[in-house]
């Protein structure tokens, strides 16, 4: 798996992201917690998205831990793309998958926003047994690039163990960050595409339509 250059939004969506999203932050701090659907309390992980680290994701998980749900940062600080070996990174990004998931004895859900949803999907690929389900944010999966060879039947029943993954890709239209049309998965298997109207990039993981609706994934999750 390679990560390419991710493609950007219009200019003017761009221009006006710091104010739009500064009203989905607000507007997110405005939802009360007994609205949303409570939780099984399984473990989630939060990724954070392109140079952002976990106090940009903290309201998010704050929000989680409030319907029960056992949340964690990713506890590798800023978020930026790996400068070296992406299979070692991911590799060290699992050593945590795999903890929680041995702990508790119970898959555990990803939340990735933007280039965090990457990983998530990368963990998925390699992961599967440990994964309920993975739920991205405004991420360019049309930036995720797979190698050509063709599969052997082992590869062929990874394929399938990953397939039985559900996953969703959260998407805005008015995103000022990333292309939209790239956060519409393409061939991905089990993977469902899930709009919400005039959301900014940063205000994916704030706004209160998007809070309800990974609340209702993660409480609908059943894997």
């Amino acid at each position: 798996m390679h990560i390419t250059n991710i493609q950007p939004s219009s200019p003017m969506l761009f221009a006006f992201e710091p104010m739009r999203s500064m009203m989905d932050f607000f507007a997110g701090q405005a939802v009360p917690p007994q609205r949303l659907p409570k939780g099984d309390g399984h473990s989630v992980i939060v990724f954070p998205g392109l140079g952002a680290s976990g106090s940009a994701t903290a309201m998010l998980r704050t929000r989680l831990q409030q319907l029960d749900y056992e949340v964690h940062d990713w506890e590798h600080g800023i978020n930026q793309l790996p400068s070296g070996d992406l299979d070692l990174w991911i590799t060290q990004l699992a050593i945590q998958l795999q903890r929680l998931a041995a702990r508790g004895g119970r898959t555990v859900t990803l939340v990735g926003w933007s280039l965090g949803g990457l990983y998530a999907r990368a963990l998925l690929e390699r992961y599967p047994a440990c994964v309920r389900q993975i739920i991205t944010l405004g991420t360019p999966y049309a930036e995720l690039r797979h190698g050509g060879a063709t599969p052997t039947s082992r590869q062929e029943c990874e394929e399938d163990a990953v397939a039985a993954v559900p996953a969703f890709s959260i998407y805005s239209k008015s995103d000022g960050v990333v292309a939209w049309q790239g956060c519409v998965p393409s061939g991905l298997p089990n993977h469902h595409a899930i709009a919400v109207d005039g959301v900014s990039h940063m205000g994916l993981v704030h706004h209160p339509e998007v809070l309800l609706i990974i609340a209702e994934l993660l409480a609908s999750s059943t894997r």
